[in-house]
């Protein structure tokens, strides 16, 4: 794992000239799916233009989406789960382990969740070839610096937003289905914020 003075170096000399995939890592929890007590009704001109949605639900549980953007192509990698434990965590690693050539080095940029300082990821990583993968943790209590966070933030606003699923199967399917038609014409996302602007 890379420690804060590592940071200052370049690429070449932190991945010993090897390619080099940099993902934004974070998982969204808790997500909800809720289906609906009662059919939706079209919209009535001059009464209600859009669909009319009973307002009782009923919840199925939730899932855990689990997904990192790759910083120089766009791409994203996605898994989801029933939860977020230290084995989730490591098969999303195994996920990105084969989604890149033997000789690139993989660095994840992640919070320190307990999963992801783990006894169980620690011992993982360690029987990996060295300079797989490394690790740069956001500041404590800086999650949001990290990417990953917009992407949720437009998931959250655009294909989740007032969802209503039958089955957590289906919210599943439909959260793939999204980051599938996100895949086929990936944006290389870029930091627009201005550290002066923080003061």
């Amino acid at each position: 794992m890379l420690r804060a003075d590592e940071n200052e170096r370049s690429g070449d000399e932190r991945t010993g000239g090897w390619a080099l995939a940099m993902i934004s890592y974070d998982e969204k929890p808790w997500i909800q799916e809720i289906g609906t007590t009662a059919p939706d009704r079209p919209p009535l001109p001059h009464t209600s233009p859009t669909v009319m949605r009973d307002r009782e639900y009923k919840r199925h549980g939730t899932l855990t989406l689990m997904a990192g953007i790759d910083l120089l192509t766009g791409h994203v990698h996605a898994l989801v789960k029933e939860r977020h434990r230290s084995r989730e965590f490591i098969e999303f690693l195994k996920l990105l382990d084969v989604a890149y050539p033997a000789d690139t080095a993989i660095e994840v940029i992640l919070d320190n969740h307990s999963a992801h300082v783990s006894r169980e990821t620690t011992t993982w990583l360690a029987a990996q070839p060295i300079g797989r993968f490394t690790f740069t943790f956001t500041p404590t209590h800086g999650s949001w610096l990290n990417l990953i966070e917009g992407f949720f933030s437009k998931l959250a606003r655009s294909m989740l937003r007032h969802i209503r699923v039958t089955s957590k199967h289906e919210l599943r399917e439909r959260l793939m289905a999204f980051i599938s038609d996100i895949n086929r014409e990936p944006v290389v996302h870029t930091w627009r914020y201005k550290i002066d602007d923080a003061a």
